[in-house]
């Protein structure tokens, strides 16, 4: 069986999305730093496998060596609301990743296209698509992208499979998706899927549980058909 690389996994949404694919029996290899804290049974579980690293510091060859198990990959990476998590390096955590793990995909050549699911932001937009916000918006959005590094990583980490991986590519296949104000809960609810944005992420934000954002990345994978109704696009999630 065919196995799952998840990587950002010790992030709040990213335990929510290994245990979404432990609960399907989806076998599932992270990447995890050493100093990462993860829940110990996944060390005795044997859908897991656990792979301590820094990804930033991997190269291509290496990761070829990892994936070369797996048809499906889901990013849940992000900078650790810190001041050195927001400011330090690496400032491009999450596009080089991405990078790193399309370009070892396509090292590899594998005979299927594979999934790639980006967890992202609303306060990113889909350029492939007209999608209208106010000038106050865009002054504010502009605003953080200068001030706030994570803001420009996210757009690059989905610019890179918009633009550099495209819909033609022969090896890979993506979605990149987008919540809101992201909220803690212990289960799934029901939650709306849209194209683009319906509310203003700056002025009207709505609320999404990292929980549900997990259920949806997990289901991308999981179901062919919700898969084919969404890839190459930029889904924005809310809950209900």
């Amino acid at each position: 069986m065919m196995k799952t690389l998840i990587v950002g996994a010790s992030g709040t949404t990213g335990k929510h999305l290994v245990e979404q694919f432990l609960a399907a029996r989806k076998e599932v290899k992270i990447i995890v730093r050493p100093t990462a804290k993860i829940p110990e049974f996944w060390h005795q579980n044997e859908l897991v496998q656990i792979i301590h690293g820094n990804i930033s510091e991997m190269k291509v060859d290496e990761m070829n060596e990892i994936i070369s198990d797996c048809d499906s990959f889901a990013s849940c990476l992000g900078h650790n609301l810190t001041f050195k998590g927001i400011f330090g390096k690496p400032r491009k955590l999450v596009a080089d990743a991405v990078q790193l793990i399309c370009d070892a995909i396509s090292k590899n050549n594998p005979e299927q296209a594979v999934k790639f699911v980006l967890m992202n932001t609303v306060g990113n937009q889909n350029r492939d698509i007209n999608e209208p916000i106010s000038t106050a918006q865009k002054i504010v959005i502009a605003l953080i992208r200068l001030l706030v590094p994570p803001q420009a990583d996210n757009e690059k980490a989905a610019d890179f499979l918009r633009i550099k991986v495209d819909q033609k590519d022969s090896n890979i296949e993506w979605v990149a998706v987008r919540p809101d104000a992201l909220i803690n809960e212990k289960s799934v609810t029901d939650y709306s899927l849209h194209p683009s944005p319906i509310r203003s992420a700056i002025f009207n934000p709505g609320e999404t549980s990292r929980i549900n954002v997990a259920h949806f990345m997990a289901q991308l994978i999981l179901d062919d058909d919700l898969w084919n109704e969404w890839k190459g696009q930029m889904p924005v999630i809310y809950n209900e």
